[in-house]
């Protein structure tokens, strides 16, 4: 679908082939280069409403990741490390040497090892709504009274099943994707037909589903890498920023065993303030994101 700038006038969509990955990318604005980060099930098109709030200083690249949206869908390369080094590498085609990094849901958890694999290039971290593997993710699989009570994600288990998930939910696409998104935002109307129309058309992609399921199979992987990455704590600035429904303060919680500058702020609202709350999430970012 079509994203628009400030103007009103649509953004550049195109496609580069990175080695192994055709990415499917958005692109709009000057200034100092920012790329947005999808997370799960979702796609570039989650950042629609924050992107006008961007262009007007800002170069703004909007890409889907491997395996998502408009990208072509490699067998392997799923762990954040090789997500995180396929945003490295088109950034460096599109021509930006530096650049800002906004990630939401598992696209902030790239968007950290991105930052920490890419040091002399990203500038900023913006890390929304996510829990990080190996600082505490997994803690939130467990069945327990506290976790039902919580914060609990049953699906984790379920998808690091072998070819169960993929013959169960063949078909129903939709129901996964509309049941994720509502169960998870607090703001009516954040969820129109169109923008879930969108993502299921993204997801029913014949290798969709297998590419979603690959990101959650190469947790344990990324909890290595992101300890790995602990050992050189990051210096850019961070910005961590959460729903109080959803994540909230855990987002800043995480972000300060990783990196040495950390602010936090927490909206009220769900798992995905960008598509809640755009105005007030520029807000804050637009003031951190200024030179």
């Amino acid at each position: 679908m079509t994203m628009h700038d400030h103007r009103g006038h649509p953004l550049t969509s195109d496609r580069t082939t990175l080695g192994d990955v055709t990415l499917h990318h958005h692109s709009g604005g000057s200034g100092p280069a920012v790329v947005l980060l999808h997370g799960i099930p979702k796609t570039s098109h989650h950042w629609r409403l924050l992107v006008p709030h961007l262009t007007p200083d800002h170069a703004v690249v909007v890409p889907d990741l491997r395996g998502f949206g408009d990208s072509s869908h490699p067998v392997d390369g799923y762990d954040v490390a090789t997500l995180a080094d396929d945003i490295a590498a088109l950034m460096a085609t599109l021509g930006h040497q530096q650049y800002a990094v906004v990630g939401e849901d598992w696209g902030a958890v790239v968007g950290y090892q991105l930052a920490a694999r890419h040091r002399d290039q990203v500038t900023s971290l913006t890390f929304i709504e996510a829990l990080m593997p190996g600082f505490g993710f997994e803690d939130h699989t467990l069945l327990s009274p506290e976790n039902t009570q919580g914060l609990f994600l049953p699906h984790v288990g379920f998808y690091f099943m072998p070819d169960l998930p993929e013959l169960l939910i063949a078909g129903h696409e939709r129901e996964l994707v509309e049941a994720t998104i509502t169960g998870e935002r607090t703001v009516p109307g954040s969820a129109p037909a169109e923008v879930i129309d969108e993502y299921v058309r993204c997801y029913s992609h014949p290798d969709g589903i297998r590419s979603l399921l690959s990101v959650y199979r190469a947790m344990l992987t990324d909890a290595e890498q992101n300890r790995r990455a602990r050992q050189q704590p990051l210096r850019v600035p961070v910005l961590a920023i959460g729903g109080n429904a959803f994540i909230g303060s855990r987002n800043e919680e995480v972000m300060k065993l990783l990196a040495q500058d950390v602010r936090g702020h927490v909206f009220n609202c769900g798992h995905d303030p960008a598509e809640e709350v755009p105005d007030e999430v520029a807000g804050v970012l637009v003031p951190f994101l200024a030179p």
